[in-house]
């Protein structure tokens, strides 16, 4: 069953397992080492600021079927990925695999959606996240030597592309681990704590991983800046923005828009636009020279008060209860005379002194140098940022864009619940063998009604159907007709679990066995690559 493009009513239903709004879920937590489940997808879009994928999609060339079935649920700042598609320009896919047991199923999502985004021209990058593997869940180094060569190995047989991409170990790449060390200048253990309720008892190593963690993400950017997709799980949300944080900290320059030489917050700027569009107007493209007490008696006392004929305006400031719009008026009294007009600021965050200097000479038309920042009235934000990344480049700097980030939801364990790796009947291992994976679907807990006779009466219950589930995630594969075709089937009555479950059960079969002969294919592959699988390490 495709998903259209308008967000979800109350009353939607989705088409792999899940209601669009569960009714009394409890509050979200967020815990990228825990066993966090989310019952109810809308609080991630109120709470923690994801946006739904459903308003992008027509912005995306040729979704894949997960995006098309709402599987793919939401994301964070995925235009530019999707725009990198369109134009053919430079773009990135990065995801990480913590080794703690077999490759299963709910893995198979993210190993799909690094191979879409890599045959769609992305530069692609899967790693093993062994360092995080042994701090944070105490594995032995063999034991992460053998599942991540069954990561690797699946991952290749799946179609991924190493000679188009490039796969590494954390513990073996040097780069990475550079790059992690200048991240940490600018992460602080409060800031740990706050996000991961780190505390006294949490090992160094672990903190460590957190920041290593954060050098994956921006590792596909070291050879340039480009955008760079992420695909998760919602419970690694608290790495993405912390990511994202430290990718804007890391630059050389902030780029804003401005109306004078004093500094505002992104509020006061709010205001200082809505300002100047009611001053232009009111100037009415004369040679009046709009100053920034204008903008103060605009702001203090409304339209009415603006004088742009006195020598020397004056304005008398009354007590305003809104603090932003108080601040405002004070800075734009203080700045008097000054010209007030838009222009685009270069705010120096940790550039060298070289760095600066090339930025003024690269700046070209009108401007202005101040101690600690450029204002240019000819480039707006979006050419000013691309000059700043590329000054910062220029002279030795990393100019990260953000990392985007998109989200899946978690597949249904097949006993209900959450899938677990430790609960060997709730998934279905990559590494199974066909006939075992034959049998648990066919073991699998069913969203059917208590007799088939109520089954045809009232119709399945498919957005509780584990079984379902397997088919809008995996076994419908790229085929939208069959997905469809089993959900209206099963919530109108003609379906039976029996023989839905014999025929899921039969192309899960089907799925293992090819899956497992492609493996065996990509052994030799794998041999080829420079990827260490035999470590020393104690």
């Amino acid at each position: 069953m495709t998903r259209d493009t308008d967000a979800p009513a109350a009353d939607d239903v989705l088409p792999d397992g899940g209601d669009a709004v569960a009714e009394g879920a409890d509050d979200v937590a967020l815990d990228p080492w825990g066993s966090s489940t989310v019952a109810d997808y809308r609080k991630l879009f109120e709470e923690f600021g994801i946006e739904e994928f459903d308003q992008l999609l027509p912005e995306v060339p040729k979704p894949h079927y997960l995006m098309r079935r709402g599987v793919i649920f939401g994301h964070r700042d995925y235009r530019p990925v999707a725009a990198a598609m369109r134009n053919d320009d430079p773009f990135a896919v990065l995801s990480g695999f913590m080794p703690t047991g077999d490759p299963h199923i709910g893995h198979k999502l993210v190993f799909d959606e690094i191979i879409w985004h890599q045959e769609r021209g992305g530069d692609a990058y899967g790693l093993i996240a062994d360092l995080e593997a042994h701090s944070a869940r105490g594995l032995t180094w063999d034991e992460i030597d053998e599942h991540s060569r069954d990561y690797l190995l699946s991952l290749l047989a799946l179609g991924f592309d190493p000679d188009e991409g490039e796969l590494y170990r954390q513990s073996d790449n040097r780069e990475l681990q550079d790059l992690a060390f200048e991240l940490g200048s600018e992460a602080n253990y409060s800031e740990l704590q706050a996000i991961y309720g780190f505390d006294g008892e949490t090992d160094v190593s672990h903190m460590q991983s957190v920041v290593t963690q954060m050098a994956d993400i921006l590792y596909p950017q070291l050879d340039e800046p480009k955008p760079t997709v992420i695909p998760v799980g919602p419970d690694q949300d608290p790495h993405m923005r912390l990511a994202r944080d430290l990718a804007i900290r890391m630059r050389y320059f902030k780029v804003t828009e401005a109306y004078a030489s004093f500094e505002a917050d992104e509020g006061e700027r709010a205001l200082l636009r809505e300002t100047w569009d009611a001053l232009d107007e009111l100037a009415d493209g004369d040679d009046t020279t709009v100053r920034c007490v204008h903008a103060a008696q605009y702001l203090a006392h409304g339209e009415a008060a603006v004088d742009f004929e006195a020598d020397r305006p004056t304005v008398d400031v009354p007590e305003l209860e809104e603090s932003a719009r108080a601040s405002v008026v004070a800075k734009l009294q203080s700045a008097g005379m000054e010209p007030f007009r838009p222009r685009t600021r270069f705010f120096d965050r940790q550039a060298t002194d070289e760095a600066f200097e090339g930025l003024v000479d690269a700046v070209e038309g009108e401007k202005r140098v101040y101690e600690g920042h450029v204002d240019s009235f000819d480039l707006d934000v979006a050419e000013a940022e691309e000059l700043a990344r590329q000054v910062e480049v220029d002279h030795g700097g990393y100019g990260f864009i953000p990392p985007s980030s998109i989200y899946h939801r978690f597949m249904t364990g097949l006993t209900g619940g959450k899938m677990s790796s430790s609960v060997p009947a709730s998934h279905i291992s990559l590494l199974d063998d066909p006939a075992d994976g034959y049998d648990k679907v066919k073991a699998a807990t069913t969203g059917g009604r208590e007799t088939a006779e109520k089954q045809r009466e009232l119709g399945g219950e498919a957005d509780d159907c584990p079984v379902y589930e397997l088919y809008a995630y995996l076994l419908a594969n790229d085929d939208d007709d069959l997905a469809t075709e089993v959900y209206e089937e099963c919530v109108g009555g003609e379906r039976l679990c029996g023989g839905c479950k014999e025929q899921a059960a039969e192309l899960m079969r089907e799925f293992l066995a090819d899956h497992q002969e492609k493996r065996e294919e990509a052994k030799e592959l794998l041999a080829e690559l420079d990827i260490d699988l035999d470590t020393d390490r104690a």
